[in-house]
């Protein structure tokens, strides 16, 4: 657990914490974002809270900002009076991996198990969701909990005698059980430097369980080295402790839509890199997402480009925002901060990304305008009133592009005082301007 109040586990110190610090002085929105950061409800390698992540959010200035979770809705309650508190326009999803089986002789985005895919739906604004969504969700859980726990009973066997009691020994890095691989990561790492507390006989033990040169390990105890090369030795595809997946392992990708879709939530299709044989079909992809409600698409462009190389993932790159531009599906993207060295923002700046910004922040504003409209009348991206008020999805894009960069969380209890599903895309835009003005 961090020493910093804002990440203790007890939420009620976190938000007396973020109250204190809600009066300083912050740096105007700049166009920038980040709607992905995972927080420590998933695993966050800086530890970040939701309250944490919103506040550097606005300590750097992000015009949007955005938390997804893995198999859970731990962080959303947290995350969005976060941004009422600090003004700061944000958005909350949940990631899992599923099963395509269009796909499943082909690799998607989950490498070396065809047909396994993550997957994602985003803009949730509740946790008060259908009994059939939450039993849904419950399954997730339980079933990545399920994994774990048989993970580290193989792993245990092989890196014997560091062994892991999971509820001991892992448990306890996440205020509400919600572990992940990485988790397991950092606790072996932990347990290995208890047990070989001299710098060199760590190395030599880890070298030898992993069947590397001792040079190879670096970045002890717990760095990004170190979990990193356990992580893809013991718990990936190869490793002492991987099982591969059979169609049942994951829910159905259309299973995850309705998902998203009963809690009111935007399907999501979650993208690599283009790599795979099953990414370089994307468009046979987006059409399939598309058939049981896939209605945004989410890259993490960090991964999609080296600094001042013209290199083949930033071609896919480029192409994967025309297609998704030309289907009219907003996109989300953000840095995940699942792993050291992470950038807590894209730099939107570089040659690589500045052409592509624009269509980085209009879907954030999207998300954000869904996220609030959802919220406040279940008037967000997908609903009812947005199926009635618009004529075509480009339509619907620039009104939520212009709401979400109109509006400002601040502005949000006049705005619902006056908001009604009887009323026209012009009137509700009029009614957000109003609102900011008066404040």
């Amino acid at each position: 657990m961090s020493e910093n109040p804002i990440d203790d586990f007890d939420a009620s110190v976190r938000r007396q914490t973020l109250e204190g610090l809600a009066v300083e002085t912050f740096p105007e929105p700049k166009p920038i974002l980040n709607l992905h950061a995972h927080t420590f409800f998933s695993y966050n390698y800086r530890g970040y809270s939701p309250s944490h992540f919103a506040l550097e959010a606005k300590r750097h200035g992000l015009e949007t900002s955005g938390i997804v979770e893995f198999d859970c809705l731990d962080g959303l309650d947290e995350f969005l009076a976060a941004g009422r508190l600090l003004n700061l326009k944000g958005a909350v999803g949940v990631e899992s991996r599923v099963f395509v089986p269009e796909f499943a002789d082909r690799e998607i985005n989950s490498p070396g198990e065809p047909g396994i895919s993550y997957h994602m739906g985003t803009g949730f604004t509740t946790t008060d969701i259908p009994a059939e969504a939450q039993t849904f969700l419950d399954g997730m859980r339980n079933t990545s909990a399920d994994r774990n726990r048989g993970l580290v009973d193989r792993v245990n066997a092989h890196l014997a005698p560091v062994i892991l009691d999971y509820d001991a020994d892992v448990l306890p890095l996440t205020p509400a059980g919600n572990a992940t691989e990485r988790h397991l990561c950092v606790a072996y790492a932990r347990k290995a430097a208890s047990q070989f507390p001299d710098a060199e006989a760590l190395a030599r033990y880890w070298a030898d369980k992993l069947g590397v040169a001792t040079e190879d390990v670096v970045d002890l105890p717990e760095g990004r080295g170190l979990t990193d090369l356990l992580r893809g030795k013991t718990m990936k595809r190869g490793g002492v402790g991987y099982v591969q997946p059979d169609t049942g392992s994951f829910p159905k990708m259309s299973d995850m839509n309705r998902f998203s879709l009963l809690c009111g939530a935007i399907p999501t299709l979650a993208w690599l890199d283009g790599c795979s044989s099953g990414e370089q079909a994307i468009e046979e992809l987006v059409d399939i997402g598309m058939e049981s409600g896939v209605a945004a698409f989410n890259v993490i462009p960090d991964r999609n480009y080296t600094p001042g190389l013209p290199d083949e993932k930033l071609r896919n790159l480029q192409e994967v925002v025309a297609l998704v531009d030309r289907r009219g599906l907003p996109l989300i993207g953000g840095t995940e901060m699942n792993g050291p060295g992470q950038k807590f923002v894209d730099d939107f700046d570089s040659a690589a990304l500045d052409p592509l910004r624009s269509v980085f922040l209009k879907g954030g504003r999207i998300l954000y305008a869904h996220t609030v409209l959802q919220g406040m009348a279940s008037m967000g991206y997908l609903s009812d009133w947005a199926k009635k008020s618009f004529a075509d999805v480009f339509a619907k894009n620039d009104f939520f592009a212009q709401f979400g960069h109109a509006f400002q969380p601040f502005g949000e209890d006049r705005l619902r005082e006056g908001l009604s599903v009887n009323q026209g895309p012009e009137e509700v835009l009029d009614n957000a301007r109003k609102a900011v003005a008066a404040e």
